[in-house]
C-alpha cells in the first residue's frame, strides 16, 4: 500500500473526524510526513480554525491553507495544508467530546462524499468518529458504513450498494459477516444468504479494487473447532458449509468453515486472499494483533471508495502531541490505489 494515484486523479477527501479527538493531529502529521510517504494530494473537510489552532498548540509548524473545495487543494497540497471549511458550532477543546459539534462531523463526511460524486475527488478517507457523541446530536445509523452506504443510495441511486467492513494490511485481509452486535447475538443474526452476500461482495472487491484476478476466500467457523460436526454447535454445519458449498457453485474460490484458530498464522495466511469471519473480534483480534498501528480500514460494496485508519478517535492522548498518523497514511496510500484502479477499469 505505498504507491500514489496519478496526477490525472482528483485529490482525495479527508474528514475531520470528532475534533476533540486524534484526527486533526494526525492529519496534520500525514501531511508533513507526504514526501516520504509520497502521499497523493487530500484535502481536509474541517473547521479551518481548529486546524490552524492544532498546529498552532502542537507546534507543528504546518502551513494551513482555505481551499474552496477538493479540486483547489492540488495545488495548494505541495506547500501547505489545504482545508475546506465546516465550521463547528463552539471550539473544540482536544479530549473532550462535545456533542454540539455533532452536525459538523455530520456535514464533513457529506461534504467529503458529495465531493466525489461531483468528480472533485477521487475517494474518501474518514477520521474516526465517535458514536455515542453523535447519537446524542441526532445520527441515525450504526456507524461510519451505514451512514456512507446511505449516502451511496442518495447519490448513487442507480449503482450497486451493499456495504461490507473490510480491514486490510499488508499481511492479513478479514472480513466480519456480522459486526457491531453483542455476541449473543450473533448466531441468530448468521443466516446462509449473508454470507453468501458478504463474500461475493469480497471477491468482486477483490478483483475490482485490489487486482486479484482470482481471489482466494477462507470462511471460518462459529464454533470451537468449527463445530466438530455439530457436537460443539449446529450452526457451522447448518449455516455457513451451505454457504460455502454455493459459492463454490458459483466459481467463487471460498473454503470451510475453518476453526479460526489456526487460520491467521503465517503459513495458513499464505494460502488466501481474504478471511471471512462470522463475528467482529474473531476477524478483529489477529489483525490488530499484525498491524495494530497500520491496519486500515475499508468499506467495500460502495460506489465510491471510502477507507479509514483502523482506530478510534483516542481522546485520552488528544492534544498532546503523541498521537501516530501511521494508520491514516496508510488509508490515504490504499485510497489512491482503489480508486486510481477503479478509474483505469472504467476507462474504455
Amino acid at each position: 500500500m505505498a504507491a500514489h494515484a496519478s496526477a490525472r486523479q482528483p485529490p482525495l477527501a479527508l474528514t475531520m473526524g470528532d475534533p476533540a479527538g486524534i484526527g486533526p493531529e494526525i492529519a496534520i502529521r500525514a501531511w508533513r510526513d507526504r514526501h516520504n510517504s509520497t502521499l497523493p494530494p487530500f484535502a481536509v473537510y474541517a473547521d479551518f480554525k481548529l486546524m490552524r489552532a492544532t498546529c498552532s498548540s502542537l507546534a507543528l509548524h504546518c502551513d494551513v491553507v482555505s481551499a474552496p473545495d477538493a479540486v483547489a487543494a492540488a495545488d495548494v497540497f505541495p506547500h501547505a495544508l489545504p482545508v475546506v471549511d465546516v465550521p463547528l458550532v463552539r471550539s473544540a477543546e482536544a479530549g473532550v467530546p462535545d456533542s454540539c459539534n455533532g452536525p459538523a462531523v455530520i456535514l464533513a463526511i457529506r461534504r467529503a462524499v458529495e465531493a466525489v460524486a461531483a468528480s472533485k475527488a477521487s475517494a474518501v478517507v474518514t477520521n474516526p468518529i465517535a458514536k455515542s457523541v453523535l447519537y446524542d446530536a441526532g445520527f441515525q445509523y450504526a456507524g461510519h458504513t451505514e451512514f456512507l452506504g446511505a449516502l451511496a443510495k442518495e447519490f448513487w441511486p442507480a449503482e450497486p450498494n451493499n456495504p461490507v467492513m473490510m480491514l486490510a494490511s499488508r499481511d492479513l485481509r478479514v472480513v466480519p459477516v456480522t459486526i457491531h452486535v453483542p455476541l449473543k447475538s450473533v448466531p441468530s443474526l448468521l443466516t446462509t444468504e449473508k454470507i453468501i452476500e458478504t463474500a461475493r461482495v469480497v471477491a468482486a472487491a477483490l478483483k475490482r479494487d485490489f487486482a486479484i484476478a482470482e481471489p482466494r476466500l477462507v470462511v471460518t467457523g462459529l464454533n470451537p473447532h468449527a463445530g466438530e460436526d455439530g457436537a460443539l454447535g449446529n450452526e457451522d454445519r447448518d449455516i455457513i458449509a451451505p454457504a460455502i458449498a454455493a459459492l463454490q457453485s458459483e466459481g467463487i474460490s471460498a473454503t470451510g468453515p475453518h476453526s479460526a484458530d489456526t487460520l491467521f498464522h503465517a503459513a495458513a495466511r499464505e494460502t488466501y486472499d481474504a478471511a471471512i469471519a462470522m463475528y467482529h473480534d474473531q476477524a478483529l483480534i489477529p489483525i490488530k494483533t499484525l498491524a495494530f498501528d497500520s491496519g486500515v480500514n475499508v468499506t467495500l460494496g460502495l460506489p465510491f471508495v471510502r477507507t479509514s485508519p483502523d482506530h478510534g478517535t483516542a481522546f485520552g492522548i488528544a492534544g498532546k502531541g503523541i498521537a501516530s498518523p501511521v494508520s491514516l497514511i496508510a488509508a490515504l496510500q490504499l485510497a489512491a490505489e482503489m480508486s486510481e484502479r477503479r478509474a483505469r477499469s472504467n476507462t474504455p
